[in-house]
């Protein structure tokens, strides 16, 4: 028995005109070649399958040819091609990067680079997942990368550039491959099922190519599967079955059920795709990606980007005529969202159906929202902004003014509309009014000085701050006329609130800040700080010498920084009983440290001495281990 050699393998590429898909790379490089131009460093990035690898290949083989042809393309007679295309070749070197990402593994290739070819004019070092090199292994290839020996060449392959160092990437002419097309695809899966004279539908391979996302090996790999699973059969149903992907029919049913609104119908549907094997997300991506399909049909400009076979393409425009864009879009949206909430669902059968459910009454929703004209009515919108009226709960103070003694009155606001005002129109009636009952409250609710009925203009100005009250008389009254005073400023609301109690008073002629009484008050807070125990801090103010630098300022000198951190801790306290005393808060001080000074060094602690007695005799830590003690430190 023959050994069996995959497709992918098989029929890889051996020339640029056979790469697929690649137009714009293979036309670079063989310009390139022809021209005498080849850089000394490539990088081909794309997605997997697109043939970075191959086209490092048959570059690093055409370069090397013997008899180049006059279209850029390698012979394929010279010893140079034949060796390569045995896999013989000692011109060429491929680095797995994946497995040899260590800073040894790029260092033996730098050593390597420095022997010249044997046979034809270039070395050329692949180097395939090059993003998965180390740190360190990309600094050692630096060097190396940016001037290397005239006859080596390197081409970098990897799928994710975003990871290779910007320093790898400045020194590399880059190569961008793009995903093939469903169409080139289907080209060349049809070539393949020629020369291997399989019977396949066209539709079969749009499938495949569908599943494939661009990428040609992947598309290979479900063709051997499928020609192996069919005996060399390859039909739309086989494939169907064999990938695993339900029918656009059953989609279609299951449309036509939910714009019916027969909501057991579209359950019954789902419950015999779901005994079929497949599951609910599955099911969800597969309705969405069909919903998608009939928005695109709806626009004839988009028509470009329906991904489906050509023999479903009549009926997904039939039937993208007959339903309306809002359901469509809706119906997306709760399929996204079902989608995205799959995971988490503990019974996912149940959030499947609940997804059916919105569906089915999605076309009833829509329904409401038209106009006479079949228009989609939006939500009605407030125009313009609208006032409101707000009343306080009455204060303790106003219920007890029944009594006769004397309260404040209750702070009552109108609030109109910032947005049509530009400001709010507060009332507080003044405290000389008599303040009302609750009883007269009960009977007859007022709103500041307006009643609660009384219609507000939103575009009413606010009150002018003045000194005279304004009165206004009340629509339907006895006569009665309430005194409307001016806005009150916060000081003095704050002041008729509290009274004089915490009453600010400003010094007008602070004590002048001289020796003479600045150091018997220095000696009384270094007592004060004495009778506190605070012996250390005592001594350190005792110690220090003050010399006063402005009327406002005077500065402290002490010999050491643990001196100064001393009289920081205190500062607080200081500044506040020299500031009493001088009756000036705008007294302050410096602190002074000659450069001489010197910290203080502390003794050492328990842990460091036992640590330094360690390291004179290391035995002695092991007797602490052997023993298992623990050291109160």
């Amino acid at each position: 028995m023959d050994n069996f050699v995959v497709s992918a393998r098989k029929y890889r590429p051996q020339t640029f005109d056979t790469v697929v898909g690649q137009g714009h790379i293979t036309t670079t490089l063989k310009n390139a070649i022809k021209n005498g131009q080849l850089a000394h460093a490539f990088l081909f990035c794309g997605p997997r399958g697109v043939g970075k690898t191959t086209c490092a290949r048959i570059l690093a083989k055409t370069i090397n040819c013997e008899n180049l042809q006059p279209n850029g393309e390698a012979c394929d007679q010279c010893p140079s091609c034949k060796s390569f295309n045995e896999g013989i070749s000692l011109n060429i070197h491929e680095l797995d990067a994946a497995s040899n990402n260590s800073v040894d593994d790029i260092r033996a290739l730098v050593e390597q680079v420095r022997f010249a070819p044997q046979a034809g004019k270039y070395k050329v070092y692949i180097v395939d997942e090059v993003h998965m090199l180390s740190s360190s292994a990309f600094n050692a290839f630096l060097k190396t990368l940016e001037e290397p020996p005239s006859y080596a060449i390197f081409i970098l392959a990897t799928t994710e550039k975003h990871k290779i160092l910007p320093t790898i990437l400045s020194r590399c002419q880059i190569f961008d491959f793009k995903r093939i097309t469903n169409q080139d695809t289907v080209g060349h899966l049809e070539q393949i099922a020629t020369k291997e004279h399989i019977e396949a539908e066209k539709a079969a391979l749009q499938l495949i190519a569908q599943k494939s996302e661009g990428c040609m090996r992947d598309s290979l790999s479900i063709l051997d599967k499928i020609v192996s699973f069919t005996n060399g059969a390859v039909t739309y149903q086989n494939t169907l079955e064999h990938l695993n992907i339900l029918d656009d029919e059953y989609y279609f049913q299951l449309l036509d059920s939910l714009v019916a609104q027969d909501m057991a119908s579209a359950l019954l549907l789902y419950d015999q795709i779901n005994k079929k094997g497949f599951e609910g997300d599955i099911v969800l991506n597969g309705f969405a990606g069909f919903i998608r399909n009939l928005l695109v049909c709806q626009q004839p400009k988009a028509l470009e980007l329906l991904d489906v076979v050509d023999a479903m393409q009549v009926k997904y425009k039939e039937r993208a005529g007959q339903i309306s864009a809002s359901f469509l879009v809706s119906g997306l949206n709760i399929l996204n969202q079902a989608e995205i909430e799959y995971k988490m669902a503990r019974n996912k059968r149940l959030h499947v159906e609940m997804a059916l459910i919105k569906l089915n009454f999605l076309q009833q929703a829509i329904e409401l929202s038209l106009d006479e004209s079949g228009k989609v009515v939006k939500k009605k919108q407030i125009d313009g902004p609208v006032a409101y009226r707000e009343r306080k709960i009455l204060s303790m103070d106003v219920a007890s003014s029944a009594t006769g003694k004397k309260t404040a009155a209750p702070v009552l606001n109108h609030h109109a509309n910032a947005s049509a005002t530009g400001s709010a129109l507060y009332v507080q009636p003044e405290n000389k009014t008599p303040a009302a009952t609750n009883e007269q409250f009960n009977a007859n609710p007022v709103v500041g000085n307006l009643r609660s009925s009384d219609p507000i203009s939103p575009s009413e100005p606010p009150a002018s701050v003045t000194s005279r009250p304004v009165e206004q008389k009340i629509e339907g009254s006895t006569g009665n006329t309430l005194k409307r005073p001016a806005r009150q400023n916060l000081l003095d609301a704050i002041k008729a609130k509290v009274g004089r109690e915490y009453e600010v008073r400003e010094v007008e002629n602070p004590d002048p800040l001289t020796m003479e009484k600045l150091k018997p008050l220095w000696d009384e807070f270094a007592d004060n700080l004495l009778a506190q125990g605070k012996h250390s801090a005592a001594n350190t103010f005792n110690a220090a010498k003050l010399t006063i630098q402005s009327e406002e300022l005077f500065q402290i000198e002490v010999q050491a920084v643990t001196q100064k951190k001393i009289i920081e801790h205190e500062k607080m306290m200081l500044l506040d009983f020299l500031q009493r005393k001088f009756k000036n808060r705008l007294l302050t001080f410096t602190l002074y440290v000659p450069p001489t000074a010197m910290e203080v060094k502390l003794p050492p602690s328990s842990r460091e001495r036992f640590d330094a007695m360690v390291k004179k005799n290391p035995a002695l830590l092991a007797l602490k281990n052997q023993l298992k003690l623990n050291l109160d430190y």
